[in-house]
């Protein structure tokens, strides 16, 4: 029959079997088939280590059957069938309840899938799906490796394997395959064929096969990624915009005078960078990434004052109501009278600092959406509110989008048409970001980095409390905190949720963390405890071992009125400590403040905590932070602490972020709620290949025809391109 990628699968495997893997895996044509790749790959008689599995997986296990019993069962009728297979390096119990399976003999070799559970300390499947190798069945079983495919409940690996073979049967090979890679392209990176790549991927006959057919198919994903990236940038540096030159005695040249520190080497390498492409007609869109307190406020706000002296309008969005009030104060105070221009002790040389949050009452929201309309606010700071309908610009000049990864590629875009022509766009992350997660998550913006912090600050020293290993440390946690505050200093006290009646929810002013902290090990158990509240630490707090002190609690359910007024407080030293949830977690600035006690660390992920850790020591005083746990120092989640503590590199901390993590929550289903076109792609192993595909995409799109003559890989970026699960790449 004739077979083409595109070809339904109903058409090769028939309905009943194409339906169920539409329905459980998401695949429904050829295409989808062929990419949907093993998971790994068993040897006959290789040990699969059966007593690697954990509790809750679902998995498929090569395994030989070693005993087969079958008994009545004591409390209730029927018969129960206990069967033992092994691997050589374990054994695990397959139970079935009034079912009998005489093919089940001792000797079989066998693939079993099931979820992973335990009965008396003992793994077991119950119930599991298997296929048998025997005599019966086909070559594919005699092979040196056999596939294993991610399955369902509904369709298994084997049945997987066999619709491969099915269609290869069908079509008579891969030959319907057209390759979409410029034949000179594979030739310079040494890669096989699409065809012999998808063959020997699904029937490999040695592992070196599969090493070069996932080289090859790694390709497919960076290339196609990079080219959509690239036509991005592309399209964006084609956009008509408006050149904002530097003018001298202008804002600028005051926020230079104002500022009560030296510029780092890095902050003025950027703010150079920044200046020369804001004087440009050509769109700015660059990603400004950097360590916790390197300064890249500073930076944003020195840009915003040159787009205001160029007569345009500067918007900064923030991802919280505190963040975003903390920033307008920033501005205001440090441009001073030029932030007031229409008041009585205004300089009418200056301009209107403008807050724009949901909370303002009618009238003051009035008043804000008028100045920013008529372009009297020249510097917006807001929330989600700024990318309402109703709030226009007079002249939006540039887009300042602060904790980037709080924000999806919609609110940047929503912000950005608010312009009357393409605005230039700066993107900030106090996130560390690897350079393959630079290249692939934010590759449609240009990037530049601030690792200098600035000089004269403290420093932290970080340490775990392991509270079940080593009880007394919390007590000494306390001491420490205490002999902070008797020097006059101030201190924070973190926790995972609020309190009262929000049990296990979380924060609600400051959206849950991306790269939330692995649920493994902390508890010791599936039955943990709910996570420590803000209202119930602080109550326990105030009547136990920092009695006597000042507390107050900061949280997203106070008001926003509330928030501000406790922050200030906060921020003139009238409170010693504050219990908070991650509502502090960026841009709260209190140089005062030297301690940080992370309750249920384990809770956060590793960039959380980095930036937490932040909040202290911004002054000249050495900080503390104070990472509690109750999982045990030997476990995965007392290790990741421990390397946490260990290292205030945010970069080192944030490839160990990524080794974490599912890299599928960075590139994969996780951003759009569907099949992720990222299979084989890896963030951490990958990075020269990345690095080569963009290159190479550039190149491409770089010549007079662009991919006008290469139609296949034209085509693969016009399905990326125009797919809902194309926006996941600026999301992570």
């Amino acid at each position: 029959m004739a077979v083409t990628l595109d070809t339904d699968l109903s058409r090769v495997l028939g309905a009943k079997t194409a339906r169920a893997m539409a329905d459980s895996l998401d695949l429904r044509t050829v295409r989808d088939l062929l990419r949907h790749y093993p998971r790994r790959y068993a040897r006959r008689g290789e040990m699969t280590r059966l007593d690697d599995l954990q509790v809750g997986d679902r998995v498929t296990v090569l395994a030989q059957v070693r005993r087969v019993t079958t008994r009545r069962m004591r409390n209730r009728p029927g018969s129960l069938t206990e069967v033992t297979v092994g691997d050589g390096a374990g054994e695990m119990q397959l139970v079935f309840f009034n079912r009998k399976h005489g093919q089940l003999r001792e000797g079989a070799w066998g693939l079993f899938a099931g979820t992973v559970g335990e009965y008396r300390r003992s793994k077991q499947f119950a119930h599991p799906d298997f296929h048998l190798i025997s005599g019966d069945d086909d070559e594919d079983w005699a092979r040196a490796l056999i596939p294993i495919y991610p399955a369902s409940k509904d369709v298994s690996s084997w049945v997987v394997q066999k619709s491969v073979k099915l269609l290869l049967d069908a079509a008579g090979g891969f030959g319907f395959v057209d390759d979409p890679l410029p034949e000179d392209l594979r030739a310079r990176h040494g890669l096989l064929s699409l065809p012999a790549a998808l063959l020997d991927v699904h029937r490999p006959t040695s592992q070196a096969d599969v090493e070069r057919a996932e080289d090859r198919l790694k390709w497919d994903e960076a290339i196609t990624l990079q080219l959509v990236l690239a036509a991005r940038r592309r399209a964006a540096s084609l956009e008509p915009g408006t050149a904002r030159p530097r003018r001298p005695g202008g804002l600028l040249d005051a926020v230079d005078a104002a500022l009560p520190f030296t510029l780092t080497e890095g902050q003025r390498e950027v703010g150079e960078e920044l200046a020369a492409e804001l004087d440009s007609d050509r769109p700015m869109h660059r990603l400004l990434q950097g360590e916790v307190g390197s300064g890249k406020t500073v930076v944003a706000l020195r840009a915003m004052a040159q787009v205001v002296d160029a007569g345009g309008q500067a918007a900064l969005l923030a991802p919280t109501e505190v963040l975003a009030a903390q920033h307008a104060r920033s501005i205001a105070g440090m441009l001073g009278p030029l932030a007031r221009a229409g008041e009585l002790d205004g300089d009418p040389a200056g301009t209107e600092v403008v807050l724009l949050t949901g909370s303002l009452k009618a009238a003051a929201r009035r008043t804000a959406r008028a100045a920013v309309a008529d372009g009297s606010a020249g510097i917006v700071v807001g929330t989600h509110a700024l990318l309402q309908e109703g709030v226009d610009f007079a002249d939006l000049g540039l887009v300042v989008v602060d904790e980037q990864h709080r924000f999806g590629v919609e609110q940047r875009d929503a912000l950005r048409a608010k312009g009357n022509r393409p605005p230039h766009v700066l993107v900030m992350t106090a996130t560390p970001i690897p350079r393959t997660v630079a290249m692939t998550v934010y590759g449609d913006l240009e990037t530049s980095v601030l690792r200098q912090l600035p000089s004269g600050r403290g420093g932290v020293a970080s340490s775990v409390v392991p509270v079940s290993d080593k009880p007394a440390w919390l007590d000494r946690a306390w001491e420490r905190l205490r002999e902070e505050v008797a020097a006059g200093r101030q201190a924070y006290v973190v926790c995972p949720r609020i309190g009262d009646d929000d049990t296990g929810s979380a924060e609600t002013d400051a959206p849950e963390d991306a790269d939330g902290a692995p649920d493994d090990d902390a508890g010791g158990n599936g039955d943990r405890r709910p996570p420590l509240a803000v209202l119930d630490v602080a109550e326990g707090l105030r009547e136990g071992p920092l009695a006597g002190l000042r507390i107050d609690v900061l949280h997203g359910r106070l008001t926003p009125e509330d928030k501000e007024a406790r922050m200030r407080a906060f921020a003139a030293g009238e409170t010693q400590v504050l219990v908070a949830t991650t509502v502090v977690e960026v841009g709260v600035d209190v140089p005062n403040a030297t301690v940080m006690v992370v309750m249920d660390a384990d809770r956060f992920g590793v960039s959380q905590l980095h930036q937490l850790r932040g909040r202290v020591a911004r002054g000249r005083h050495r900080g503390l932070c104070l990472l509690v746990t109750e999982a045990r120092e030997t476990t995965a989640t007392g290790h990741r602490l421990a390397a946490v503590a260990g290292t205030s590199d945010g970069f080192e901390l944030a490839r160990l972020d990524l080794e974490t993590r599912r890299e599928g929550d960075v590139l994969g289903a996780a951003q759009s709620g569907r099949r992720s076109t990222v299979k084989l792609l890896s963030l951490l192993e990958d990075e020269e290949l990345i690095a080569a595909a963009r290159a190479e995409a550039t190149a491409l799109l770089a010549t007079d025809r662009g991919l006008a003559d290469h139609p296949g890989l034209a085509a693969e970026v016009a399905a990326l391109a125009t797919d809902e699960r194309a926006t996941y790449l600026e999301k992570a």
